[in-house]
């Protein structure tokens, strides 16, 4: 038997979590399948967490127009979905007088795109935005801002099941036939039917097409790696810093970005890679990582990093070509009812509620869009202990004894917090879907405390066997073999 739905979304990140909510405010049964154990398991949890302006994209494409109006509409949805957001500007740093040109040459293209307010700035008003960062001059971008991307796939993803979309974790589709208007989707777990099928695969769309019978799409897997600085680190800066862009790369240059939880990040690097699941970071890579960011941020000392990781760009211009190509949103003459999102990159969180309108009024073609009178638009944001004044903290503990009990010394969060995590309305219940949600194991230590009774919480609370316990997805347990 086969699950029968009005619309399926294949893939579970920004773009597949903003369909998913948008399309939950009509009378339509939809379900979301995504291969990974939680939601944002790809590119979408894994980049710079930057809301981008949009002066970077060429003028007239997708990319550009769609940044634009992402970025002008994103501090109200954040809001809406108690999404963790704040509006830094942003820095493009010159070092020579070809970057300064160069600037010249990006306000014109920012200008053209519709982005507000973008001025040239001099060596000493540098210093005063950013008192430890180098450079002859800058671009200052006051619309750029910086928000929790884990926290804001998980809200849209959570305020899409609220009003009724179906979300199938760890179902990876194998295989999609198209008879007589109906999809049928085969996974690794079942079989769903739906009529208007939507490829938000990400770093595997292109496979998803070929599944349905639409090729002739390529994508190349495009590497960043970045560090993690510790918290200390935010006295050195609290704006999003980029070098000049250089012509040809994959990428915008390793950059400094603080975080909204007070951490740093430095990268990406851009490097392209044969798997599209070889999320290594390398030492090459790695040390040329500090070596670039310190030419930012001298006062930047291996002391501070805490942490690295990578994210793997779905880019559609081969090693050969470089650069960006625009999004490919349509759907496909030759396949009616697929509505396919090619090699959706950066800045494809910033534009993700704009493309979830365009593929609203792709689906509305096929079937009618009756609004809900009871669409839930808001989320309830989730109360971080460590962020309330003390009198807020112990009516916290006075109601609820679980707020007392500090879980993760690091980032301060308690073991109400843990639960509500282990909780979510989306069952999933890895310890990355617990770190993402409660922000636990993420300090100094990375976990080194906090772990082993974050472990004991799901054994002794919730009866989670210790065998069955795993990091991330199938094939990441922690304890095999009769664990005590």
């Amino acid at each position: 038997m086969s699950r029968e739905y009005d619309v399926i979304i294949i893939g579970a990140g920004a773009v597949g979590c903003a369909i998913a909510r948008e399309l939950s405010r009509f009378r339509l049964n939809v379900a979301v399948l995504e291969k990974e154990a939680d939601v944002a398991g790809g590119t979408s949890g894994r980049n710079s967490a930057v809301v981008h302006a949009g002066f970077n994209n060429k003028p007239g494409s997708l990319m550009a127009k769609l940044c634009v109006e992402g970025n002008r509409g994103f501090e109200a949805v954040c809001s809406q979905l108690g999404v963790p957001y704040k509006k830094t500007g942003k820095l493009l740093v010159a070092f020579d007088d070809e970057d300064m040109k160069t600037l010249h040459t990006i306000i014109e293209r920012g200008i053209q795109n519709g982005c507000k307010g973008l001025k040239i700035i001099d060596q000493e008003q540098v210093r005063q935005m950013a008192p430890q960062i180098g450079g002859i001059g800058a671009m200052y971008s006051p619309e750029t801002a910086i928000f929790d991307p884990f926290t804001y796939c998980i809200a849209l993803a959570e305020n899409a099941v609220e009003n009724g979309v179906s979300f199938y974790l760890e179902h990876e589709v194998t295989g999609i036939k198209h008879t007589d208007g109906v999809f049928q989707i085969h996974t690794d777990q079942q079989i769903f039917q739906c009529r208007c099928l939507i490829n938000s695969a990400g770093l595997y769309s292109d496979r998803v097409s070929d599944m349905a019978g639409v090729g002739g799409y390529q994508l190349y897997p495009c590497r960043g790696e970045y560090y993690i600085l510790d918290r200390i680190a935010t006295e050195y800066l609290d704006i999003p810093v980029y070098p000049v862009p250089k012509a040809g790369i994959g990428g915008l240059g390793v950059h400094l970005t603080p975080t909204i939880h007070g951490n740093i990040i430095i990268g990406p690097s851009a490097e392209y890679i044969e798997a599209r699941d070889d999320y290594s970071c390398t030492s090459e890579i790695m040390d040329k990582l500090f070596r670039e960011a310190t030419q930012l941020l001298p006062a930047l000392k291996r002391k501070h990093i805490i942490g690295n990781y990578s994210g793997i760009r779905p880019k559609q211009a081969p090693p050969e070509e470089g650069g960006f190509r625009d999004f490919v949103i349509r759907e496909e003459p030759s396949c009616p009812g697929l509505i396919n999102l090619i090699g959706i990159e950066s800045p494809g969180l910033t534009a993700s509620v704009p493309i979830s309108f365009i593929v609203r009024d792709m689906v509305a073609k096929h079937m009618e869009l009756v609004e809900k009178k009871m669409f839930i638009a808001e989320r309830r944001p989730v109360v971080r202990f460590r962020e309330q004044s003390p009198e807020e903290q112990a009516k916290l503990i006075a109601d609820d004894p679980d707020y007392g009990d500090i879980i993760c010394r690091c980032q301060k969060v308690t073991k109400k917090e843990i639960m509500q995590a282990i909780e979510n309305p989306l069952g999933a219940r890895s310890l990355s879907a617990i770190k993402y949600r409660a922000w636990a194991t993420t300090g100094r230590c990375s976990g080194g405390y906090c772990l082993t009774k974050i472990i004991d919480i799901l054994v002794r609370e919730y009866g989670v066997a210790p065998e069955s316990i795993r990091y991330r997805s199938r094939g990441s347990e922690l304890f095999v073999d009769g664990a005590k």
